[in-house]
């Protein structure tokens, strides 16, 4: 299935189910399903401008649903760690490899990589696991996870509203150079890593 007919898909599944297809969609999505999260909350957005939906039941019910699913992605990782990882971790584009790389993402911003992460294609379902992995209490879990799945709703479900019937363009380009933007900062961050990496081995050898 291709990714615009798996997005049609999605927005009759939306159109049709409600408040309650927005909550099941994002769970799914947090947790590692090929769900296009920011399209969803944007098309969501489009539904108010239409009166079809309300902007605070729609913010609340997309917190919920992308919280729940950060909440299962914490709990995977905190019970069952890496080995859990590496046996199924493909079947939803989740690696070892990637989680090592978030971890750095968490090295070089601290815990507020959790809430920043949302923000970013291809991390927000990693950071969930990592902080699991990591054996976050929960609480700290939640302290920085809440505010961004909220920043994060709103955004999205506002800027859906405001575009209208250019929500898709839009929300188009913004994924593009989320995406861009996430593949510069990695990058910046693997290098940070691997400098400090180098220069310690060398200051251990002198």
């Amino acid at each position: 299935m291709t990714a615009s007919k798996m997005q049609h898909n999605l927005f009759v599944f939306i159109a049709h189910y409600g408040y309650a297809g927005i909550f099941g969609a994002l769970m799914l999505g947090i947790i590692g399903a090929p769900v296009p999260d920011e399209f969803l909350m944007t098309f969501s957005g489009y539904l108010v401008s239409k009166g079809k939906m309300h902007f605070v039941p729609t913010v609340i019910v997309s917190v919920l649903g992308s919280f729940a699913g950060m909440s299962l992605s914490y709990a995977i990782g905190y019970k069952f760690g890496y080995p859990l990882v590496e046996k199924y971790g493909q079947k939803v584009h989740i690696t070892k490899e990637k989680l090592e790389r978030t971890q750095i993402w968490f090295g070089r911003f601290g815990k507020f990589a959790l809430t920043v992460g949302y923000f970013v294609p291809g991390l927000r379902h990693l950071t969930a696991y990592s902080a699991g992995i990591s054996k976050w209490p929960y609480r700290s879990f939640c302290l920085y996870a809440v505010p961004g799945a909220m920043l994060w709703a709103i955004a999205f479900i506002a800027l859906g509203t405001y575009l209208g019937e250019h929500w898709h363009a839009v929300t188009t380009a913004i994924h593009r150079y989320l995406l861009l933007g996430f593949a510069v900062l990695a990058a910046a961050a693997a290098a940070i890593w691997y400098l400090k990496k180098a220069r310690g081995k060398r200051m251990a050898a002198k």
